[in-house]
């Protein structure tokens, strides 16, 4: 990329802490839609959304406008001594969209923040000391969020000691089970290795709450069955034990309905929000029903910034567009056009080894001719689809699969854009 003296002045290397690892040398300057241009004017498909997080697509209009509208009138008006109505609008937007248990929001700036007060909310509301969750889960990279996250090592490693009394139980990892049997039964032997943690670690009247990703997310865009998920919901029940679902990825519109547990016919007692919440702005949010939440005291849970009104203006204009655009039906569509794409690829190539997802959270899993996990190949796949003008990122322990992840006004277009961009980059493998 050509320099100028203004860039010259903006050293990345220099000014960014090296924790933050850079996917791409991109230096932006604006974004549109589905695509971002460099400052030197080269456009790129961007197919990680900002990580999922801009769902209604770059700068969306009603969006832009929504902020610069609020901007002008007040930027931060503090929850706990003003209210105001940017605030309880994307609150009411939110709630209207979900199980009518869950018809209270406590906002907050990011989702490791979200997890953090859903743990809370769930001790407080239980008075039990202990957490369950999943191997391969990211919740956040703050002290509890670590605590609860093993996607991989780096998030927690050299932490120690983190939050104790956390229990981890396998997630179905349905295209790498080690159990033996039939194919359609493996999510029974995961749903058992959970029971055992019963047996042999906690009892389950010490349980707060059972934390699970409705689908995984960087630990490789997982998908459970239905029957997993509901069987986890009986257990939680069985015992009085709070479930907790990080939708931060998985929900605004993402997997093809507006929240990823609506795909397996379950309702969480708590959830956390993020990501797509507010088309990326730092808005975050803690969701259950009034009954759980009136266990938190005035003072007891808090924050300076959550609710903030530029940033909830936002929110409420990204329900509006989600809601007026089909954006989840959308996600389904297109969806339904990349996973038939990738698996005609998949076909021809079998360093594809899985091709996994819901609506537009989508992965490919790639192997070496044994099976076992290929990180290289994503590198080289990553690296012909940059030269091409497609952003990527990865997931997985190993960084063995590569997220799909575009904006949800992704037309079809640019769907098969992508794919025969696709399938030259895994060609080149």
């Amino acid at each position: 990329m050509v320099s100028t003296p203004e860039r010259t002045a903006l050293d990345v290397a220099a000014l960014m802490p090296r924790a933050i690892g850079r996917y791409t040398p991109v230096f932006v300057e604006r974004g549109e839609g589905v695509y971002v241009w460099d400052t030197d004017g080269t456009r790129f498909a961007d197919f990680t959304a900002g990580i999922g997080v801009v769902n209604t697509g770059h700068c969306h209009p009603r969006v832009v406008e929504a902020i610069r509208d609020q901007a002008g009138k007040i930027i931060h008006a503090q929850a706990n001594i003003l209210a105001h109505e940017p605030m309880l609008r994307a609150a009411q937007a939110v709630t209207e969209t979900l199980p009518e248990q869950l018809n209270q929001v406590f906002w907050t700036n990011s989702g490791a923040e979200a997890t953090e007060g859903a743990l809370k909310l769930a001790k407080i509301a239980t008075g039990r000391p202990a957490i369950i969750a999943f191997r391969g889960g990211f919740h956040g990279r703050t002290h509890a969020a670590m605590a609860v996250t093993s996607s991989r090592v780096k998030v927690r490693g050299h932490y120690e000691p983190l939050l104790s009394s956390v229990y981890f139980a396998p997630y179905p990892y349905l295209f790498r089970s080690p159990y033996r049997g039939p194919a359609e039964e493996q999510d029974l032997r995961y749903f058992e290795e959970l029971e055992q943690v019963f047996e042999q670690l906690v009892m389950p009247d010490d349980v707060a709450a059972i934390l699970i990703e409705t689908v995984l997310g960087e630990g490789g865009y997982l998908v459970p069955t239905a029957r997993w998920l509901q069987k986890v919901r009986e257990l939680c029940d069985r015992h009085g034990i709070m479930l907790i679902l990080d939708e931060v990825q998985s929900g605004m519109g993402r997997t093809g309905k507006m929240w990823g547990f609506e795909h397996f016919d379950v309702v969480p007692d708590i959830m956390t929000a993020a990501k797509g919440l507010a088309s990326g702005m730092p808005v975050a949010a803690v969701i259950s029903d009034k009954a759980i939440m009136d266990k938190w005291t005035p003072g007891s849970h808090g924050g300076t910034y959550g609710g903030n009104a530029v940033g909830t203006a936002a929110a409420y204009a990204t329900m509006q567009v989600m809601r007026d655009e089909d954006l989840p039906g959308n996600a389904a569509r297109m969806g339904q056009i990349l996973m038939d794409g990738l698996r005609e690829i998949q076909a021809d190539y079998p360093v594809i080894g899985d091709v996994r997802g819901l609506g537009l959270m989508v992965a490919t899993e790639f192997v070496h001719p044994d099976g076992s996990p290929n990180p290289d190949a994503v590198k080289t796949v990553l690296a012909r689809a940059f030269d091409e003008n497609t952003l990527l990122i990865t997931c997985g322990t190993y960084d063995q699969a590569i997220r799909i992840i575009p904006p949800l006004v992704v037309n079809e277009e640019q769907i098969r854009d992508f794919l025969g961009v696709y399938r030259r980059a895994v060609a080149a493998v």
